[in-house]
């Protein structure tokens, strides 16, 4: 009898209860609801991409050398007796570089000019007695043998005469020869023997010093097959232009970092890549009048003046590689976001080339890429305008 009323104020506090912890449920959902609707937009930078000219640079290691480089060498040998030159400076032309004795030369000389002396005077015998011959043979004194024999001795007193006068002249430069000139003008490396050494005509034996012309200078360099390949492509499509010179404008990096002031050009492309490297190799030559390089220098050689005609490129912070391929997130004039599928070419610098999937105009998130889900609106911290001139610029290695 009492037990009733009990069991029905039990049930009555617990309906209650669970009627409670319903509407708490329920506000707390709703109160979820209005926080995640009041989230802000993610904040992103953005870049819009134009087409334009993109400078091309490119950059690879080279190594100076003479514009000539000419081996000093005796052309007689003996004792060498003096170095006129200073080692590793500057030589003129024609300037004395070294003497070697010239005495035995000398004696030559005088013994050919004895020789000479001799056959002269045996020319002069045999033309007296041409003469006479002739006289008495149109007299009929002597035999026409007698005659035709000093006509004989007179052709080979002339002879003898001829070679008595070349031993001179050989003998005349074989001690000029004693003096060895300078070949060039150029710059002078150190003496292959020293004073006192016997000099001799061998290949190993007659080598004094090496001379090189460094006004102007070459520099030679290499340059990949394939990228070669790639760049005489792109001038065959006439998608390369090039400045006023019409050709690269060579520049020089020093391996201190510091900067050739004066341009050079390119004067030689090998025509076939090299088998064993797989190179093609190229010289560029550059005035250098205050020799402030020196051959045998390795320098870092920057190819300047060309430029992609109407190229598109976008920062490589922009691009997201997934399975399906490369791609960039596109802001629509309602901020809001969709993923563009790109086909990507070279990259230059910190920036690649667009082949396909973008025309040019379009808004593209640089920075803050992961925070983003197709169809959601941005917010555009900074947005910027680049075309293809105003890249990163850092040169192909």
């Amino acid at each position: 009898m009492y037990a009733y009323p009990f069991l029905r104020l039990a049930c009555l506090l617990a309906g209650l209860t669970l009627l409670t912890a319903v509407v708490a449920g329920c506000g707390s959902d709703s109160a979820g609801q209005a926080t995640k609707a009041a989230q802000p937009a993610p904040e992103v930078v953005a870049v819009r991409i134009n087409r334009a000219d993109l400078p091309l640079p490119m950059a690879y290691m080279g190594q100076t050398a003479g514009s000539r480089e000419v081996e000093v060498r005796a052309r007689v040998g003996g004792i060498l007796l003096h170095r006129t030159y200073e080692e590793g400076r500057p030589v003129r032309q024609g300037d004395l570089m070294f003497e070697i004795d010239p005495a035995p030369y000398q004696a030559a000389l005088e013994q050919a000019k004895g020789a000479l002396g001799q056959a002269e005077a045996k020319l002069a015998q045999a033309q007296r007695d041409k003469a006479r011959m002739d006289t008495l043979f149109q007299g009929d004194v002597v035999a026409k043998k007698d005659r035709d024999d000093a006509h004989t001795t007179l052709e080979s007193t002339q002879a003898a005469v001829e070679e008595a006068r070349g031993k001179v002249r050989e003998a005349s430069l074989n001690l000029e020869w004693t003096k060895v000139t300078a070949p060039i003008s150029g710059m002078t490396s150190k003496e292959t023997r020293s004073e006192g050494s016997l000099i001799s005509t061998t290949a190993e034996g007659s080598l004094l010093t090496t001379i090189s012309r460094v006004d102007p200078l070459y520099v030679n360099f290499s340059v990949p097959g394939p990228e070669m390949a790639h760049l005489r492509k792109l001038r065959t499509e006439n998608r390369i232009a090039f400045g006023r010179e019409g050709d690269f404008v060579v520049r020089l990096a020093q391996s201190d970092g510091t900067d050739y002031s004066l341009p050079g050009h390119i004067n030689f492309t090998d025509t076939q890549i090299d088998a064993t490297t797989g190179v093609v190799k190229l010289r560029a030559e550059f005035p250098n009048p205050k020799s402030d390089l020196l051959p045998g220098q390795f320098v870092r050689v920057h190819l300047d003046g060309a430029s992609l005609k109407d190229a598109l490129a976008i920062p490589q912070g922009a691009v997201l590689s997934t399975q399906q391929g490369a791609m960039v997130w596109v802001i629509g004039a309602d901020d809001k976001v969709s993923p563009q599928p790109v086909t990507l070419g070279d990259q230059i610098g910190n920036n690649y080339l667009v082949e396909a999937g973008l025309k040019g105009g379009e808004r593209i998130i640089t920075e803050g890429i992961i925070k983003v889900r197709p169809g959601m609106t941005v917010r555009v911290r900074g947005e910027a305008t680049a075309t293809a001139a105003a890249v990163d610029k850092e040169p192909r290695s």
